[in-house]
C-alpha cells in the first residue's frame, strides 16, 4: 500500500530552525521520496517503511532538540507532484 504524508514540525524552542533543517535532512537520507516547503514536508512510500521512518524520526527528534509538536495528514493512495 502506497502513502502520501504531509508532515509539519514545531519545535519548542526560541531556535527553531535548525532541527526542521536537520528534520528534513533526515528524512531525505531515508531514500523516501521528499518534498521540503515552506509550512510542511511530504513524504511519499510504502505504508512499512514511511510509518518506520515517520517513527524513528520523530523519535530522534525529541530524543536530540527535546520538545516538539508534530501534525501528520496521512493519505492513503498516491498524491506525488505530477
Amino acid at each position: 500500500m502506497y502513502l502520501s504524508v504531509q508532515l509539519s514540525c514545531y519545535p519548542l524552542k526560541e531556535d527553531y530552525k535548525q532541527p526542521i533543517r536537520d528534520l528534513i535532512a533526515r528524512l531525505e537520507q531515508t531514500g523516501l521520496e521528499v518534498y521540503p516547503g515552506r509550512m510542511s514536508t511530504e513524504i511519499f512510500g510504502e505504508f512499512d517503511e514511511v510509518m518506520k521512518v515517520l517513527s524513528d524520526t520523530m523519535k530522534w527528534s525529541f530524543e536530540t532538540y527535546g520538545k516538539s509538536v508534530f501534525v501528520a495528514k496521512i493519505m492513503e493512495g498516491d498524491r506525488r507532484p505530477r
